[in-house]
């Protein structure tokens, strides 16, 4: 009989860990970002879609921003922009961190997936509650 409850919960289990995959819209609606999980067992995110993906001069945008100057020619599109995002509880993740290719600036991370279509993601410096919190929306595939 117990055997029968792990079979049955397991996939439960594990699903809830994985409804933070797919592909959102951020709160700015500027890119789309797809989450996914790593051979690492944790997720990181990437940009997938840009709403301007060129810049004034009609080049592909790059990550000038990057206080590392060797990157700063590395496009957006494509660019990993969430790191070592672990799974806690309760549909929140934890542990990971989030650049702002906007700013140059890496934060540390928490998300909440507050229902299947909408996240919560917190970035912040030192302490999370000194931090910002945006909504991202779920894109339909």
């Amino acid at each position: 009989m117990l055997i029968k409850i792990v079979f049955f919960l397991f996939p439960i289990l594990a699903l809830s860990q994985t409804e933070i995959c797919g592909k959102w819209l951020e709160e700015e609606k500027r890119s789309h970002i797809e989450i996914y999980k790593t051979d690492a067992n944790t997720y990181e995110g990437k940009i997938v879609w840009l709403a301007e993906p060129f810049n004034e001069n009609g080049d592909i945008k790059t990550d000038i921003e990057n206080t590392d100057s060797s990157l700063r020619d590395v496009p957006l599109n494509g660019l990993i922009i969430i790191k070592d995002l672990k799974y806690l509880k309760n549909q929140n993740w934890g542990d990971g961190t989030i650049y702002d290719a906007r700013s140059g600036k890496t934060y540390s991370l928490n998300a909440n997936l507050k229902s299947p279509n909408i996240l919560f993601m917190r970035g912040y410096l030192g302490f999370s509650f000194i931090g910002k919190t945006t909504s991202w929306s779920r894109v339909e595939n």
